[in-house]
């Protein structure tokens, strides 16, 4: 049986487990916040190996930049550990825009737009490195039964490609608000930035349920905070 979580008056057990949560233990939930990968998205990625980066640097030849796939390889992961040891927090975030903006900008064999060109390069990369990419329709299904409640998501992703990647599987609509944490700093399980989702639903973290499939930056941090939390296949279960 998988662990168990208690929050008042309601018990979970996640990863094959029962839940011994029920509809009628909802009543004081006004809204919902989803994570989104391996929530959402059914998504495999292989961020490691030449094979990725190869076509974002035969890309980048058009882009005016000139750096093969190992050395692109290995100026990304270096960059990304100088970017992530730079800042003052314990759950860092970085901008991967950013990194190929600066990486670009190094290797260019002309003047380049570093902003434009490293978004583009970001999302080329993430295309690359595509391996596996689908909505699960068990959550798709969720969604429709929950759609009398204002919902958000809060995810540790890249703006840059996760908000096109929400609208091409046509996901995006369900949700009031999107929170990445690219655009904050810091990811889960830093508190800040799911009272951020508390915030944009304007309700009490006692208010809201928290859907996700990661115990230590989805469930755990959610009922730190006095949310409800489900665990997103118990989740699935409860609403058959």
């Amino acid at each position: 049986m998988g662990s168990v979580l208690f929050n008042e008056n309601i018990a979970v057990t996640f990863k094959g487990g029962f839940s011994t949560l029920k509809h009628k233990e909802l009543e004081g939930i006004k809204g919902i916040i989803f994570d989104c990968y391996n929530t959402l998205i059914d998504i495999k990625t292989d961020d490691d190996s030449l094979e990725t980066f190869r076509p974002v640097c035969n890309w980048l030849i058009y882009q005016g930049v000139k750096i093969s796939p190992e050395e692109l390889l290995t100026e990304y992961k270096k960059t990304v550990k100088e970017e992530l040891e730079s800042k003052w927090e314990m759950h860092p975030e970085i901008k991967v825009e950013l990194v190929f903006g600066r990486i670009c900008k190094q290797n260019a064999l002309w003047d380049i737009n570093e902003s434009v060109v490293g978004a583009e390069a970001a999302r080329a990369f993430r295309a690359a490195s595509l391996r596996h990419f689908q909505a699960f329709n068990q959550s798709i299904e969720l969604l429709k039964k929950l759609e009398g409640y204002p919902m958000g998501i809060v995810s540790n992703a890249q703006a840059v490609f996760s908000e096109l990647e929400l609208r091409y599987l046509d996901l995006r609509k369900h949700f009031q608000f999107v929170i990445f944490s690219s655009d904050f700093g810091h990811k889960k399980p830093d508190p800040r930035i799911i009272l951020e989702g508390a915030k944009r639903l304007d309700l009490e973290p006692e208010e809201i349920l928290s859907i996700g499939d990661n115990m230590d930056q989805d469930i755990a941090p959610s009922v730190k905070l006095g949310m409800k939390a489900l665990d997103i296949e118990e989740a699935w279960k409860l609403f058959e």
